[in-house]
């Protein structure tokens, strides 16, 4: 049941485990001065836990108060070291103006004579008390951030394993596949050298797949090496309707990607362009900027198959995951681009 918002308790089961734990503290001060102080009789010790008790109550839901104040008014998320600082100061303040309270209206009715070491250290109890509540609300608060890193890092994971099954999908498509059979099986009809060229080629692209899908990143340069065979068999399907342009600078060779990221790029532009000889897809391949770039002409078929439309989204999910970096996409009228960041 969520309480009055004053309260900030998010259950009475929390406010009840709060109040005992406060009220155990309390009796333990109870004993403990019992033993300690002998001069004080057992009635004006009962007398003291009462008045005590309400006192340390007051207490915790003021620092609580002015925690929960904070939070709205000057967040962790501004300035850190400013917000301990700043909790820490108004802890202190309130903890003298009680200790000063005391020492006016309530020491005056004390029946016997106080030792000046008890009075002493009952001031640096009242000033050391809100730090030591305040250290607690500074390490659940980090605690609770630390959790939710946890958390969010264990999305992650999620994420980067369900892009990963969702590129390997892609890499081994069922659709994909069949096109493929259907054209070599075309091929060894019509000109059977040519269809051993394509079967070398298409094991060459399921071997790169096998051989990568673990590594994290490759070099720009053996993402290249693998998609010639790609586009060899992407070329054969398609004949003089497809255009395929590669120009990537010399120096970006050496730069970093996800393996099999320009086949996912391709095979998105395939499956959601019209590929004819009269409307040729026409797609370049290049880099700039620290980024490879993917453009092609849009020719949107109007019927997709197996698409469910995340596959870009997945592989920038991917991207954000190891890089730290995004895949940016632009869409016009006449042509879309995908950006890939290089690491």
């Amino acid at each position: 049941m969520q309480l009055n918002p004053l309260l900030g308790y998010k259950s009475w089961r929390n406010l009840y485990k709060t109040y005992a734990i406060i009220t155990g503290l309390c009796v333990l001060g109870f004993l403990v001065r019992v033993l300690a102080v002998q001069s004080f009789t057992i009635e004006f010790q009962f007398r003291v836990l009462l008045v005590s008790l309400p006192i340390v109550i007051i207490s915790w839901e003021t620092l609580r108060g002015i925690n929960l104040l904070l939070d709205r008014v000057y967040p962790y998320s501004r300035n850190v070291a400013v917000r301990i600082i700043l909790q820490l100061v108004l802890g202190t303040m309130f903890g003298l103006i009680s200790r000063i309270l005391i020492y006016y209206y309530g020491e005056p009715r004390i029946p016997i004579p106080v030792d000046e070491l008890f009075l002493k250290l009952t001031w640096a109890g009242y000033m050391f008390f809100p730090g030591i509540v305040n250290m607690g609300f500074f390490i659940a608060y980090f605690i609770g951030k630390w959790k939710e890193e946890l958390l969010k890092a264990e999305r992650l994971e999620k994420e980067k394993a369900q892009v990963q099954f969702d590129n390997l999908k892609n890499q081994l498509n069922p659709h994909f596949l069949f096109n493929v059979l259907a054209s070599l099986h075309s091929l060894i009809l019509e000109n059977q050298q040519l269809a051993s060229r394509f079967l070398q080629h298409l094991s060459k692209v399921y071997r790169y797949v096998l051989q990568h899908k673990e590594h994290n990143l490759v070099a720009l340069q053996t993402e290249l090496d693998f998609i010639q065979n790609y586009i060899f068999l992407a070329q054969t399907r398609f004949d003089n309707a497809l255009e395929l342009c590669v120009a990537v600078k010399e120096e970006d060779l050496d730069k970093q990607l996800i393996p099999v990221t320009l086949q996912v790029l391709l095979e998105n532009a395939f499956k959601h362009n019209v590929i004819d000889v009269k409307r040729p897809l026409k797609i370049k391949i290049f880099t700039a900027d620290d980024f490879l770039i993917v453009h092609n002409n849009l020719q949107i078929r109007r019927r997709v198959e197996d698409s469910n439309g995340q596959g870009l989204d997945n592989l920038s999910k991917l991207y954000r995951y190891l890089t730290g970096k995004n895949v940016e996409v632009v869409a016009t009228e006449k042509d879309f681009t995908v950006k890939v960041p290089l690491v």
